[in-house]
């Protein structure tokens, strides 16, 4: 796709970010930013539901962001959401009428994929180095940890602590004491129990802070003097003391934004205790972020950089998949895609058509993952690895939409259609694998000259009455002679169809 402008939205668990860049020559120039405190975080409740009033800031503020947006291109904006949207209940309700208000689809990230997100911003805006490098970011209800080398990360993870989660927890009236905070730095160290000796035994020579809550760290330490524009820990310690001994931030006069300090005691908190876990002595603070991340992401995906391809080649050596028998599959699955296809008018639909091709492509490269688990229901065991793995690249939506791809290639159709019912796209993605998968069960090469896929005239007709859908799958008759069994679960494949509401027939090829 041509690019020129691009848009990155983060939805955090404290603040809104959107940050507009212009391409050039392959780089990112930045045009315009807007950042609304939101408390999205805050705002769920002790049911897990972001409650109506928080709702309400939040679609205010994305309003304003669509005002920004209006008119740009779908594939050119993204829109991540982060910790509060993972944890949420009412998530995906949340979701749906954010979209209706921005205009552009939302992707809720895993962790993993955030801090993944956060490293490629962060380590794109610094001068290359032949050391490891350690990034922190402490959001609003989860904090990211990512060893890099150059512009590589090399293990990475996502904590569920944050500065508006753990000021809520701990400093929920605003007083801040010796009892609560060393409690909420307990609670620190055992989520840090979970990565502190794989980072440690990695080992970087410098550390970085991304993100509100070290910027603010930052000057606090540096207008005391005790840095120049750095966190030290000798600063964090001072902070600790004078604020327990103040009792609040607010009696300090400190120099920062007042949306920051309501959640200033959880961020010292959790920063205080990284930097006495893993053994820091000084943070470098950056100005770049998740959003920033987000941006060379897309333009990566642009120039054929896709991250979530090298995710799929990976998955694939992980779990040992036959890769001839992968090809097989992907190459049949391909070309009935491409029959059963025009070509799309408008960029927007050329967007969704090539989406989708992508979608069949990727699931048909690890449809057979879980054979690694077990044989038996394998397609099971690999839609399940395919929803709740970590996937670099993908979001969590992506993830659900492959899996569930990927379980549809096989066995009932009934058993996919209550989620969330079945579209048009779904039907025909799953209707390429499934004929695949069934022709090439066999494992050998076979021609795709002795079949053609192709929807009927009927179907057309149809999209306008009663929008049944119609498929005709014409197979050379003399190797279908030869392959009885092929036949017989053709016949088989046709009945799973009729039964939720899909027309397929076989027949023979137009002459």
């Amino acid at each position: 796709m041509s690019l020129s402008t691009l848009a990155a939205v983060d939805l955090g668990s404290n603040s809104f970010h959107l940050q507009i860049a212009r391409v050039v020559d392959n780089a990112l120039y930045p045009l315009d930013s807007l950042k609304e405190t939101v408390r999205l975080g805050a705002g769920i409740t002790a049911d897990k539901n972001i409650d109506l009033a928080t709702a309400q800031r939040a679609f205010a503020t994305l309003k304003l962001f669509a005002e920004r947006l209006r008119g740009m291109s779908k594939d050119h904006v993204r829109v991540v959401g982060t910790n509060a949207l993972r944890v949420a209940k009412n998530a995906h309700d949340f979701v749906r009428e954010a979209e209706s208000i921005l205009g552009f689809p939302i992707e809720v990230i895993a962790g993993r994929e955030e801090a993944r997100l956060i490293y490629v911003g962060v380590a794109k805006s610094l001068p290359p180095a032949s050391h490891n490098r350690l990034i922190v970011d402490i959001g609003g209800g989860s904090t990211e940890f990512i060893i890099g080398y150059r512009l590589k990360p090399k293990i990475m993870d996502s904590l569920y602590m944050g500065c508006v989660s753990y000021s809520a927890r701990y400093f929920a009236e605003g007083e801040i004491d010796k009892r609560f905070f060393k409690e909420a730095q307990l609670a620190v160290r055992k989520e840090l129990e979970q990565i502190r000796s794989g980072f440690l035994k990695e080992g970087w020579r410098e550390c970085y802070g991304s993100s509100g809550t070290a910027k603010a760290l930052a000057g606090i330490i540096s207008d005391a003097g005790l840095s120049r524009g750095t966190i030290t820990r000798e600063g964090l310690e001072w902070l600790r003391d004078r604020t327990i001994k103040a009792g609040n931030f607010e009696k300090l006069g400190l120099a920062i934004k007042p949306d920051r300090i309501p959640v200033l005691a959880g961020g010292l908190a959790i920063m205080l205790t990284v930097f006495e876990e893993l053994d820091i002595e000084e943070m470098i603070t950056v100005d770049t972020a998740l959003r920033d991340g987000v941006l060379h992401d897309m333009l990566g995906r642009a120039h054929h950089s896709d991250v979530r391809e090298a995710t799929v080649e990976q998955f694939g050596r992980r779990y040992h998949v036959d890769y001839a028998q992968a090809d097989r599959v992907r190459g049949l699955a391909l070309y009935f895609f491409d029959q059963i296809h025009t070509t799309p008018v408008t960029e927007f639909d050329q967007t969704l058509q090539h989406n989708s091709r992508q979608r069949v492509n990727w699931a048909a490269r690890l449809h057979e993952l879980g054979i690694t688990i077990a044989q038996a229901g394998f397609h099971k065991h690999s839609a399940y690895v395919l929803a709740n793995a970590d996937m670099p690249g993908f979001s969590k939506r992506e993830q659900a939409a492959l899996a569930r791809l990927v379980l549809a290639q096989r066995g009932k159709l009934a058993k996919i259609v209550p989620d969330t019912g079945i579209g048009e796209d779904f039907v025909r993605e799953a209707l390429c694998l499934r004929l695949a998968v069934l022709l090439s069960r066999s494992r050998r090469a076979i021609s795709t000259k002795l079949f053609r896929l192709a929807r009927s005239e009927k179907a057309e007709k149809a999209e306008k009455a009663d929008k049944v859908e119609k498929y005709v799958l014409r197979v050379d008759q003399p190797w279908l002679a030869n392959h009885d069994l092929t036949d017989y679960e053709l016949g088989q494949e046709v009945a799973e169809w009729r039964s939720i509401g899909i027309d397929l027939s076989v027949g023979r090829p137009e002459s």
